[in-house]
């Protein structure tokens, strides 16, 4: 590891929770040098929806690529992105009779986040962006300025301006429509509240916690939004690509939105691949106007070809991910009532679930408990409070059963050991633990 503490720099995060030299990977499963086998819940956060080296992808790309098919071509025709763009009209966007323009940007999700930011100021004329709070959207300057966090918002350097910030669904509590406090501002010319360009959302934000709106909270927003005149965009960079069970994750709600961010899984391979979706009519960009280097990856083209035919021709895939999804809360539930009411919470949908741990410690401590079990699983939340699931769409039912018990056994360790409480009250089999010196007498 000596030359990883030589050269690269401090910024690095995920390798400092999970220090080893990782060397292969299949499936859902990941392996170190040592060739110990890991269950891989963390799956590039996000960005291997279809998990490690699929078969089938790694085939069609080893062909592509023996055929000295074209690898960078900016944006220029190629066949690879011809044959991209006829399975993604055949088989996501004709089946949900969706009509939009698509946009290849930078290969990373905040370059799509960028380019929505700023086609939405074209055609509308307007500054603001509304985004919402505990939002994430990425890390240049324009996606910042939409984040909510605090920690990667003050590295930045420079005052992030041109948004508001609006409550997201259940940020006020549950019998609070924040739907119609945005309405009100927009309404009212004293509000302080100019009238924005567009509103950009998540419908699960997963570094903000696994947070999720509801159907009605979605639609009232769409509603909104339309009232105004204002653009709305669906970040489905984490949350698309069949995360909560339909390719998108705005799906069940059965709004279309005006702009819609793609990027992480929609290689399938796990290849710098973002993409932007518009309305026809929003297409206000001259030539050259928006580009870059790298906008456009023929490789990922290939994969993500390779994806859509395999499993999304039929409704078959997002069956599956579904009754995985209605697997995973049925077993998070579980735990959340065997390690008592108030200490534990179980969150999300479809596949991108959690348990809120309400500390940030003992987060931390159940993805430590785990890795030495064998499972690679983050955390993530305002606090890093939030233990997050996010396994390959593919997983065996075998290992999702596996990897989930070896939550419960690490969560089982934690409560157990002389671990950190945290300093707000929450219960241990049903007695109120107010301090950690209680805590310790309670073990003891």
């Amino acid at each position: 590891m000596k030359i990883f503490e030589e050269l690269e720099s401090e910024v690095r995060s995920y390798a400092r929770n999970f220090p080893r030299l990782f060397k292969r990977a299949a499936g859902e499963f990941i392996y170190d040098e040592d060739g110990n086998e890991y269950i891989d819940f963390l799956a590039g956060a996000g960005a291997l929806n279809y998990g490690h080296n699929h078969p089938v992808f790694r085939k069609k790309l080893i062909e592509y690529i023996e055929s000295e098919g074209i690898t960078h071509s900016l944006d220029l025709h190629t066949d690879a992105k011809k044959e991209f763009l006829e399975a993604f009209k055949q088989h996501i966007l004709e089946p949900r009779k969706l009509d939009y323009t698509l946009m290849f940007t930078g290969p990373t999700g905040t370059n799509a986040v960028e380019a929505a930011l700023k086609i939405a100021r074209k055609i509308t004329g307007r500054s603001h962006v509304v985004s919402f709070t505990n939002g994430w959207h990425g890390q240049t300057l324009g996606a910042l300025s939409a984040t909510a966090n605090s920690h990667h918002r003050n590295g930045a350097g420079i005052a992030l301006t041109g948004g508001h910030r609006i409550p997201y669904d259940g940020y006020l509590g549950d019998e609070v429509d924040t739907t119609e406090y945005l309405d009100k501002v927009l309404t009212d010319s004293s509000s302080g509240v100019d009238l924005p360009a567009a509103a950009i959302v998540e419908t699960v934000q997963g570094e903000g916690g696994v947070n999720y709106c509801s159907m009605q909270w979605l639609q009232s927003l769409a509603k909104v939004c339309k009232r105004h005149g204002v653009l709305l965009i669906v970040d489905d960079i984490q949350a698309g690509n069949g995360r909560t069970g339909d390719f998108f994750s705005f799906e069940f709600a059965g709004i279309e939105p005006d702009i819609v961010t793609l990027s992480k899984s929609l290689s399938g391979y796990g290849l710098p691949f973002a993409m932007l979706m518009f309305k026809p009519e929003y297409d206000k960009w001259t030539p050259g106007e928006h580009n870059g280097t790298f906008r456009g990856n023929n490789h990922a083209f290939v994969t993500a070809k390779s994806a859509l035919d395999t499993y999304w021709a039929d409704g078959e895939f997002a069956r599956e991910i579904k009754e995985k999804g209605n697997y995973i809360a049925g077993r998070l539930d579980k735990i959340v009532e065997k390690y008592g009411d108030g200490n534990f919470t179980a969150k999300g949908r479809g596949m991108f679930q959690g348990i809120n741990c309400v500390s940030s410690e003992i987060a931390s401590q159940i993805s430590r408990a785990a890795y030495k079990r064998g499972l690679i699983i983050e955390t993530s939340g305002t606090d890093d409070q939030i233990i997050k699931l996010l396994c390959p769409l593919t997983i065996s039912q075998e290992s999702l059963a596996k990897g989930i018990d070896i939550i419960e056994e690490s969560i089982q360790e934690v409560c157990a050991a002389h671990g950190e409480i945290p300093d707000d009250p929450c219960y241990f089999d049903d007695v109120v633990v107010e301090s950690k010196e209680e805590s310790q007498h309670i073990i003891a």
